[in-house]
């Protein structure tokens, strides 16, 4: 059993914040295919971008997916428990704080992973938000700044010492952001340092693999970000070999095509028939990734300008695959 405050999730799995990835529509059909948790897209802590296009957009949650889980990212302790009072008002009931993120732009304004290389400002932003809000908080942190000033086992104990609910780490730091191989022994260290709940993150992209770095770790669950654009049955997968032991084979080549039109469609509703066509190209590209004459249709698909027109190419992917329908997956 995994609990974060008062809330006891379905699985040990959950799904990464991603920024341009988990919007409403990725995280709603990832909790419906077995995600046992799934975050927001990064909200920055600025009052003044409340009311923009794209904070709107990722701050909008479904009652239905509970709990609701909001990250924010900013470098100031007032402004971000500030931030937390306005999102809990919103309807978040979990709180995560951005100590993560390698973007040049999010650390350039000291935030993100920028912000471990300063322990007694990491402790001062945890304080101001746990103490701000009655819902839970967690964290979501890398290995250190650089590979020689790995400091996340001390950074751990300053958030249960805050009162983080939980934690999650991606077994990189600041420096490395995407490159190089994952290391897991500061997470198993971590986890051997604190009470506190720990999801393991970084390069996880099957079941085996979730069920190799939880033995290795010791961490209460895993956290599945990149390996799931394209994949939003990957985190149900999971969950489910972790429970039982057993591997679900992913969807048939034509269930695939049937969720991703689902996924389409609800961009399409969510954001738009202008916004919705574009961002639909890139979730289309990411889930045709490994399949056959894919470059050809991606292609195609993005020179499409129209909703139903996006829809009906895909059905035609769709009965394309009805005769030869495999359950390998479309993207790897």
């Amino acid at each position: 059993m995994l609990q974060i405050g008062p809330y006891i999730l379905p699985n040990r799995v959950a799904l990464a914040p991603m920024a341009g990835v988990t919007d409403l529509p990725f995280r709603r059909l990832c909790v419906n295919m077995g995600a046992g948790l799934v975050v927001s897209e990064m909200l920055s802590a600025r009052p003044d971008l409340r009311n923009s296009r794209k904070t709107l957009l990722r701050s909008r949650h479904d009652a239905e997916i509970e709990p609701r889980s909001v990250q924010i990212a900013g470098s100031d302790p007032q402004m971000l428990a500030e931030a937390a009072r306005y999102n809990v008002a919103q309807g978040a009931q979990i709180i995560d704080i951005n100590m993560g993120c390698p973007a040049k732009k999010v650390c350039r304004k000291a935030a993100g992973s920028a912000l471990l290389a300063d322990e007694p400002l990491v402790a001062a932003i945890l304080a101001s938000v746990v103490s701000a809000v009655d819902v839970p908080v967690t964290l979501k942190i890398r290995t250190g700044a650089s590979p020689t000033a790995k400091n996340a086992v001390t950074i751990a104990r300053i958030a249960e010492d805050a009162g983080i609910a939980a934690l999650a780490v991606h077994g990189r730091t600041r420096a490395c952001a995407f490159r190089g191989d994952v290391e897991y022994d500061t997470i198993a260290r971590i986890v051997a340092s604190v009470g506190i709940p720990v999801f393991a993150n970084g390069d996880i992209d099957s079941a085996q693999k979730a069920a190799s770095v939880l033995k290795y770790t010791g961490a209460a669950g895993v956290m599945i970000g990149r390996a799931a654009q394209g994949r939003p049955w990957l985190c149900g997968q999971v969950a489910h070999f972790l429970e039982t032991g057993i591997l679900l084979p992913a969807p048939m080549r034509a269930r695939q095509i049937a969720i991703l039109c689902e996924h389409v469609s609800a961009l399409h509703d969510f954001y738009g028939d202008y916004l919705g066509v574009r961002i639909a190209r890139k979730h289309v590209s990411w889930y045709l990734h490994n399949a056959a004459h894919s470059t050809e249709h991606r292609q195609r698909f993005n020179q499409i300008t129209q909703p139903a027109e996006q829809l009906g190419y895909l059905a035609t992917l769709g009965s394309h695959t009805h005769s030869t329908a495999t359950n390998e997956e479309i993207a790897a």
